[in-house]
């Protein structure tokens, strides 16, 4: 076997004339040897500085750098510049080449009590997440780690109360983890100590753009050692001692300890007048990254985000580069961001899990936006708005597409994020990927501009899960246009017709994608979202919400259990609503005018056809039985012969959500398919399923007469689970709801309109027959 080449050798042998044959470049982990015959190195930057010095002796051909199996752990990130390129980085697999930002720790362990270990670390031990054996231990934390806890698997309204805070011996370097009041995502703060009222004196809360009050309830702190109080549990103190708690079976003295210090892994960048071209990776899995909630974050313009421009894998300056194969993990920020000037980015085949940020951004710079503001009450005075349609320059990502990717788990510390975030980009396909168990949007879009985005055969459910007021597709459309006062932007956009439409120049297209949304809506377009073609989507529990904003066709869509939410719209919106199967009536707030044509739509029964008609809209709608081939299955097609089909609605494939590589196939959960409540697929007899409770229809004189009703109407809880939304309220089995904020409740369909309509507020009022007599029962929708 022949040795390690060393660099000087490399040149050595550029000089005498090789260097136009080699296209091949081996590295080794762990102080392993190539192979005779091969130009190999045992450290990555020791290979790329050879790409550069045979780049530099005319060598103009691809070259490939091939990570062979092992672990190549950082001790910065690895940087790829203009000079790299092209260039393959390739390993032979996400489950054999590994590139970890952690340092292998080797404590002397002692015992501090009965339960507790305690090693003395040195400065360049410092460390912010701790894995033991490959898992990731819990940094010391009130209340406890829980995973079906809820916000931060566990959240208490005393986490920083004055008296918890006076029984930590220091307070100072606690990180306290709380929600926006309004849930709009989160904030992040350490302490510096406690002022004369025992409250802790808190830095940080900079990473949300809508200011506000911490949550009074969804509250988390941890790295405070008096919370170090359960198996799995550690703290790190200034003075480097490092105190844990195995778990249980655990022999610590054998264990691989792993602490996380570098922030990003891997970072491709150039400029725009030369950028880093033709770059590929591939088959490698990137672990154990930093988290970046307490660096600096700044606006993505009016939308409700602030956001670190950083990730484990970082882009800027590039032309032609992709990542494929690969897998993100165990990562404490972004996973892959995409920053400022980029084209034909590509990230495919790749599975992103346990995120403590985003999965994917693609994030643009402000310099390319014209009059932009940067807060939702900020605006720039017409008179003095720059009027040119378009980007100011090209300091945004375009052209580049996202698919075929398995993301689940983000938001684990941050939770205002997404799975796939745009934001100030333009032309920028999603498609193809399963996205789910994520705190806020499965995919998020920041702002207009400048559209041109597609969305097609995604599959994102189990979102919203620890957020409110939003969606499992989400976004904002702030944009010039738009102003924080209703009738000031009505009359602006009266005055310019078309400037909803300067900086969303291109349509964005939304199509053939299953989402499912349970706290909130399956498809969001909020504030001034504007120029948008929305088709062919399932919609499985949260219907679509239109909010004022400009020229949307949404059409032939299916939503299951709901329907259409259109809120506070301008006389001149231009919208389009047809063709499209509903299950409730509509659901408008606040309209000023109906848009351009709402009609020719499906709906379940006549009450809700008449609603709609009532409203001087679908005179051309029909109501009755859709008729789907196997909603069980669900295939949500109708049959021939449909009424569906004779208001224009076409059949669209329900088989192509979702990842299509079969590995991750293999690895991806599907949605489960809704019980329908409403007309006549709905089975009245049926036991349904209702945020952890058994429910049905009362039908008999026996249920009413069981229940002390003056009819044979309400809904009857037969049983509820323990640990779930209804199990954690003040319902009881036996209950019989009879009204939901102060609409009567005559059977499951009922309810379920009355839920579906405010279901987004976070909570519902109830009233409940128990004992013949009535009780008012607030219950929150989450947990």
């Amino acid at each position: 076997m022949k040795k390690t080449v060393p660099f000087i050798l490399v040149i050595a042998l550029c000089l005498i004339g090789c260097s136009p044959s080699v296209s091949d470049i081996y590295i080794t982990a762990n102080g392993k040897e190539s192979k005779d015959g091969e130009l190999g190195f045992n450290a990555l930057d020791e290979g790329l500085n050879a790409v550069v010095q045979l780049r530099s002796e005319g060598v103009q051909n691809t070259l490939t750098l091939h990570l062979m199996e092992g672990e190549y752990r950082l001790s910065s990130p690895i940087r790829i510049q203009p000079e790299h390129g092209p260039l393959k980085i390739v390993g032979k697999g996400a489950d054999k080449t590994i590139i970890k930002g952690s340092k292998v720790l080797t404590p002397k362990w002692e015992k501090y009590n009965d339960n507790i270990w305690v090693a003395q670390l040195q400065k360049e031990d410092k460390f912010d997440q701790l894995f033991v054996d490959g898992k990731q231990q819990i940094l010391a934390r009130y209340p406890n780690y829980d995973e079906n806890g809820g916000h931060w698997q566990g959240h208490a309204a005393d986490a920083i109360s004055p008296e918890r805070i006076n029984t930590w011996a220091n307070p100072e370097g606690a990180i306290i983890h709380a929600m926006h009041s309004g849930e709009w995502g989160g904030f992040h703060y350490v302490s510096r100590g406690v002022d004369e009222n025992g409250k802790l004196i808190l830095s940080g809360g900079h990473q949300n753009n809508r200011p506000s009050d911490m949550h009074n309830k969804y509250r988390m702190v941890e790295n405070v050692f008096e919370e170090l109080d359960v198996p799995g549990e550690w703290y790190l103190d200034k003075d480097y001692k490092l105190f844990y708690w195995p778990k249980e079976g655990n022999t610590i003295t054998n264990a691989l300890m792993e602490g996380v210090q570098q922030k990003h892994l891997l970072e491709i960048v150039g400029v725009e007048e030369n950028p880093v071209r033709d770059i590929q990776i591939s088959g490698i899995r990137f672990e154990h990254a930093q988290r970046t909630i307490m660096e600096d974050y700044e606006p993505l313009l009016r939308s409700d985000w602030t956001i670190y421009r950083g990730g484990a894998i970082f882009l800027e300056g590039t032309h032609n580069v992709s990542v494929q194969n690969c897998e993100l993990t165990n990562l404490g920020g972004n996973a892959i961001f995409v920053s400022n000037f980029n084209r034909e980015v590509t990230l495919s085949e790749n599975h992103i899990h346990n995120v403590g940020a985003s999965g994917i951004s693609f994030v643009g710079s402000p310099e390319a936006v014209r009059s932009p503001s940067f807060q939702y009450g900020k605006f720039v005075p017409v008179a003095e708005m720059d009027t040119v349609k378009g980007p100011k320059n090209n300091t945004y990502p375009s052209n580049s597409v996202v698919d075929n990717n398995l993301i689940h788990r983000t938001g684990r510390v941050e939770k205002q994020t997404a799975g796939v975030q745009i934001a100030m980009a333009m032309d920028i396909t999603v498609s193809h990927n399963s996205i789910y168990d994520v705190p806020r949007a499965g995919i998020n879009i920041g702002d207009g501009t400048w559209g041109g985005h597609i969305l097609e055969y995604n599959d994102v459910f189990n979102t919203v899960l620890e957020s409110g007021d939003h969606g499992a597709f989400n976004s904002w459309g702030r944009d010039r246009f738009w102003h924080p006062n209703r009738n000031t932007m009505n009359q602006i956009v009266t005055d310019n017709p078309e400037l909803p439409k300067w900086d969303a120049i291109k349509t964005t297209i939304i199509r053939n994608n299953r989402f499912r949304c349970d706290h909130g809506w399956d498809i969001d377009l909020d504030d001034g979202s504007s120029n948008y073609h929305i088709y062919n989507n399932l919609c499985l529990n949260g219907g679509i919400k239109l909010r004022e904003g400009f020229y949307r066709t949404v059409e032939n869509n299916i939503m299951l259990n709901n329907g259409f939410h259109p809120h506070v719209w301008f006389k001149n919106s231009e919208d389009v609503f047809k063709h499209n199967i509903v299950f409730t009536q509509h659901k408008d707030i606040r309209l000023d005018a109906w848009g351009k044509e709402i009609d020719f739509n499906f709906f379940p029964d006549e009450e809700s056809l008449l609603y709609a008609q009532n409203k001087g809209v679908d005179q051309n709608s029909m109501y009755g039985e859709v008729q789907f081939l196997n909603a069980e299955a669900g295939n949500y097609k109708v049959k021939e012969g449909s009424h569906a089909l004779k208001i224009g609605f076409k059949n669209f494939e329900m088989d192509q959500f979702g990842v299509t590589n079969e590995k991750l196939k293999s690895l991806a959960k599907i949605p489960e398919n809704p019980q329908l409540f409403f007309g006549e697929d709905s089975d009245k007899e049926a036991i349904f399923d209702w945020l952890g409770a058994k429910i049905k229809n009362i039908t008999t004189m026996a249920e009413r007469s069981a229940s002390g009703l003056n009819k044979t109407a309400g809904v009857l809880l037969v049983s509820i689970e323990g640990e779930s939304v209804a199990g954690n309220s003040e319902l009881q089995q036996g209950d019989v709801i009879v009204l939901a904020e102060g609409h009567q409740i005559d059977t499951v369909a009922d309810l379920m309109k009355a839920y579906q309509t405010y279901n987004w507020m976070g909570k519902l009022n109830l009233t409940v027959i128990r004992d013949q007599k009535e009780n008012k029962i607030i219950i929150n929708t989450k947990i």
